[in-house]
């Protein structure tokens, strides 16, 4: 009987407190990432996204512009996903929007390594 009850609360649809999906377009626009990687020592670079309507991701990270990406709302979240190059090798980077600011990560596989990052929206004059 237990097993029904786990088996049927899989299956039931989220229920009405569950919260709604983030808009795409809260991901639009500029946001500074945080990439310090020591204590004390800050280090951000600005991450641009503009999020078109057939899922397709443009704008730049790190002072490289996106080559390929996407996005997706799904699962009650929002993420992007793209690919950046510093010349000699991809990074592939992937991002959620948590509350109002990105979680993320980028791996560089020619460097061997994977970073996770967050970001904040970047503050506008008058804001």
């Amino acid at each position: 009987m237990r097993w029904m009850i786990v088996a049927a609360a899989m299956m039931a649809p989220a229920c009405a407190g569950a919260p709604m999906p983030a808009s795409p377009h809260q991901l639009d626009g500029r946001w500074i990432v945080d990439l310090s990687s020591k204590p004390g020592e800050p280090y951000a670079k600005v991450m641009e996204l503009s999020l078109s309507g057939d899922g397709a991701v443009t704008g730049a990270f790190y002072d490289s512009e996106i080559l390929a990406g996407r996005w997706k709302t799904d699962r009650g979240r929002t993420c992007v996903s793209f690919r950046t190059t510093d010349g000699a090798g991809p990074y592939h980077t992937s991002a959620c929007l948590v509350g109002a600011g990105v979680q993320g990560q980028t791996w560089a596989e020619h460097r061997n390594f994977l970073f996770n990052w967050d970001a904040a929206r970047e503050q506008q004059p008058g804001r």
